[in-house]
């Protein structure tokens, strides 16, 4: 996601819009549309590493508005440049990947009506400005941003915030599924970088035990390419592969 002072001002709520219903497995979940040299959306989900691909962002929707997507330098929606977005969703379905929408508005939004409602609140807890809305028990998943927040993050080789975040967080909020949101890369986020090996080494063991434990939600595409996060996870951890319903 980006830094904190970039989102400080907007009220985050992303709404699942799940195209492809079945049988859920819990795993890594990728931010995808905001760096134009991430590949595209059909190559994202060619890759083998991601069971959800989030589509950033969804900023203009509701209020009898035309929805219009942002996907910095990938397309122009303004000129009917991001038509050929359907055949990269048609892909990533056809591969039993789910595709998301992530809805941003102002302050004060809420829109709980949709299938499949998510939010991506801070780690924090509780949250600021989504707190009350998850109290409301329609959230299906919450991916929760355990980074840019060093009161609730692993810092220094300790696991002591970020676990007793994660037990707050999984008591207190009546979502289906709680994912893990951490940055793919040290220059993804201004902090809260997890190396792979202390992320399936002592995190993952230490967090994975809840029942609302639903995987690891990365940002984003364009840093995991540079790192290869999402492969070194998925190939050293069991934790990710997490079945639910």
């Amino acid at each position: 996601m980006p830094s904190s002072s970039s989102i400080s001002v907007l009220f985050l709520l992303s709404v699942i819009l799940t195209l492809l219903f079945g049988s859920d497995a819990g795993g890594i979940a990728i931010y995808w549309g905001q760096n134009g040299n991430e590949g595209t959306l059909a190559e994202t989900c060619a890759t083998g590493n991601y069971d959800f691909v989030n589509i950033a962002f969804l900023p203009t929707f509701g209020n009898g508005q035309t929805p219009m997507i942002n996907l910095a330098g990938h397309c122009d929606p303004y000129s009917n440049g991001c038509t050929g977005l359907s055949s990269g969703i048609k892909s990533c379905q056809a591969k039993g990947i789910k595709v998301c929408f992530l809805l941003v508005e102002e302050l004060g939004v809420t829109i709980l009506h949709l299938r499949g409602c998510q939010a991506a609140p801070q780690c924090p807890f509780p949250d600021a400005w989504v707190g009350n809305a998850l109290k409301t028990s329609l959230f299906d998943y919450v991916w929760v941003q355990f980074y840019n927040n060093p009161p609730c993050q692993y810092s220094s080789g300790s696991i002591a915030n970020l676990e007793d975040a994660w037990r707050q967080w999984t008591s207190s909020i009546p979502a289906n599924k709680i994912f893990l949101g951490l940055p793919a890369a040290p220059a993804a986020a201004g902090s809260g970088f997890i190396s792979a090996t202390d992320l399936t080494s002592k995190v993952l063991p230490a967090i994975k035990g809840s029942d609302k434990y639903g995987g690891v939600m990365l940002w984003s595409k364009y840093y995991d390419d540079q790192t290869g996060y999402s492969k070194a996870i998925k190939g050293l951890s069991k934790y990710l592969l997490h079945s639910f319903v």
